[in-house]
């Protein structure tokens, strides 16, 4: 949960109110965060020292992060103000930044937006740079996702370049600096500062580094470390020009986002930016920023419930405006406009915790739940619970191997090919241990004997758990299946014995051996990962007629073996046994 620091004074000031500390410690309860500290309470201050309040603030509420945003917001739950409107100043002709092909390598997505006749002071100023801090260490997970960086346009000339060069090749004197230095010496030079040598790992392997350029070739930034000090921002700076670059868009545009809304306030006609044209390598164009309103419905209903209270809905109306929320009601159907300081609502859920703060969590009646519940095992649990029994009384070793396996596992070492549509692969593996989720069972238990090798033979391993598919029609995009598997390994690989686990499973299932009416019998096939004429499909009709492959069984081909270092041979089955729910 980060905490800011803010001036109380100036706080009070803004609200026209001064609060006791008891007093504002209830207001910050009533509105969902904690006044961590007063440091007016701790003695008496240092000459020239101005009280502080230290406030904990939900690691979700990125608009509450700074002076202009938390005063803003406490304003409109007082009711003192109404929510600001945003609005982006139509140009003839926007600022433009051109993205280079190169980017795709380092960091590959930049928008940007332009702050206007801005009027700044010192207290403004500090807070626009905490700001900046603030979200680098949250919502940009220490820049690594989104790194942030302004200017003041009038020191430089657009339309502006995002390109990536080689280190050598960019030359510029960094913020706060006064030696021209390429991308090497930066690198170099910053080792010992203690606020960027945090930042450093993010490119410095890179072959190229990102970098901002403005019409004349001038240096604006080297995301994400260090702006140019040719471009730095000063309390007469009245243009504020704003790039982001970033390797996640939905985050970046947050970002961007929250830095308008916060200080546009500030700008000659307040609450309003000027957009930046972003020009991709593939000729596209997008006009940054999006600071409409997003629309969410939801009901009166709904809310009450989740909350516990009985509002009607010119009463819930009045209640979302206090946080912000502009709301209108009809027969019951709530339609809620979620501005662009809001990307922490999601659902309709949220929009309810908003209602419970605004009507006071303290004021909530309280009821007794007089809904009678029973509590039961999930079907598909319960029937895996029933196979583990039954195996384990057959006198079966259960393992539980990790889910996450390396591609080879998956596929090569299993004579397997990857068709691209079936593993769910990892998009940034910190090892290649863990590439891929597993699609199969096998890889982990044949794992299991080869660092087991102590124990003598014969080894008799099952599991039952997940595995992991490619499911286009689901939202998340994947899809996860309930199997067993066991393995028998000895001198020999008496397929009998594999064999009569299965029916001996089948059998506590009350599924027969017979390919009349319900049933299951096995098929000859061919698969890679078996010896030929050593395999075959477990096939099952249900009690519909449908038919269905639950998955194989056979003796493991000699390339296996000795891709996974085993010694001896193994006989192995793996089926799906969600089809039998």
């Amino acid at each position: 949960m980060p905490t800011i620091n803010i001036d109380k004074q100036d706080l009070f000031e803004y609200l026209g109110n001064k609060y006791s500390t008891d007093q504002f410690r209830e207001l910050c309860f009533e509105f969902g965060i904690e006044l961590e500290e007063d440091t007016s309470e701790e003695g008496e201050l240092a000459a020239g020292e101005r009280a502080q309040l230290k406030i904990d603030i939900p690691a979700n509420r990125y608009d509450l992060l700074c002076f202009e945003g938390l005063s803003r917001a406490l304003g409109v739950f007082l009711g003192q103000e109404k929510t600001p409107t945003y609005t982006v100043v139509p140009v003839s002709q926007p600022a433009r930044i051109t993205v280079a092909p190169e980017c795709s390598q380092i960091r590959p997505l930049v928008v940007g937006a332009i702050l206007r006749n801005v009027s700044l002071t010192q207290e403004r100023y500090q807070s626009f740079i905490d700001l900046q801090d603030k979200l680098h260490n949250n919502i940009c997970r220490k820049r690594t996702l989104v790194s942030i960086g302004t200017h003041d346009l009038d020191t430089v000339e657009g339309p502006f370049t995002y390109e990536a060069r080689k280190p050598s090749e960019i030359k510029f004197v960094p913020l706060n600096q006064t030696e021209e230095m390429d991308g090497n010496r930066v690198i170099e030079f910053y080792e010992g500062d203690l606020h960027i040598r945090k930042f450093l790992h993010i490119i410095r392997d890179s072959p190229v580094f990102p970098v901002i350029y403005d019409k004349n070739h001038t240096v604006m930034s080297l995301p994400p470390l260090i702006n140019s000090q040719h471009s730095k921002i000063t309390l007469d700076t009245k243009n504020i020009f704003i790039e982001i670059t970033a390797t996640d868009m939905t985050k970046v545009n947050v970002v961007l986002n929250i830095l308008l809304t916060m200080f546009s306030g500030y700008c000659d006609k307040p609450f309003t930016v000027e957009p930046v044209e972003v020009v991709y390598p593939d000729g596209t164009s997008h006009v940054y920023p999006d600071i409409s309103s997003r629309t969410m419905t939801t009901t009166s209903e709904y809310l009450n419930g989740v909350v516990g209270i009985s509002q009607s809905d010119d009463e819930i109306v009045e209640l979302l405006k206090k946080m912000s929320l502009d709301a209108t009601a009809k027969d019951g159907e709530i339609s809620v406009q979620l501005p662009p300081t809001r990307p922490d609502i999601l659902q309709e859920c949220d929009i309810a915790e908003d209602l419970g703060v605004a009507f006071g969590y303290n004021k909530i009646p309280r009821t007794q739940n007089n809904a009678a519940t029973v509590g039961k095992a999930f079907p598909l649990n319960k029937l895996s619970d029933l196979i583990r029994k039954e195996v384990a009384m057959a006198g079966w070793t259960e393992a539980l191997t990790l889910s996450l396996c390396s591609h080879d596992e998956n596929f090569k070492q299993l004579r397997r090919t990857d068709n691209g549509d079936e593993a769910v692969v990892l998009a940034n593996p910190k090892t290649f241990e863990y590439q891929v989720c597993r699609s199969t069972l096998l890889p982990g238990l044949l794992k299991t004997i080869r660092e087991n090798k102590k124990h003598p033979i014969p080894y008799k391993l099952f599991e039952v758990s997940d595995v992991v598919f490619k499911d286009a029609s689901r939202d998340r995009g994947a899809t996860n299946q309930r199997r067993l598997c066991a393995l028998f390994s000895s001198h020999s690989a008496q397929f009998e014995i594999i064999q009569g686990l299965l029916d001996t499973v089948m059998v506590s299932l009350n599924v027969p051996h017979s390919k009349e009416g319900k049933g299951y019998w096995l098929s000859e096939s061919d698969l890679p990962t078996y010896l030929p004429g050593r395999c075959a499909d477990v096939m099952y009709r249900d009690e519909e007629g449908k038919v269905v492959k639950l998955g194989a069984i056979g003796v493991l081909h000699p390339e296996v073996l000795v891709n996974f270092e085993l010694d001896y041979p193994v006989s192995t089955f793996e089926i799906n046994v969600e089809e039998f729910l």
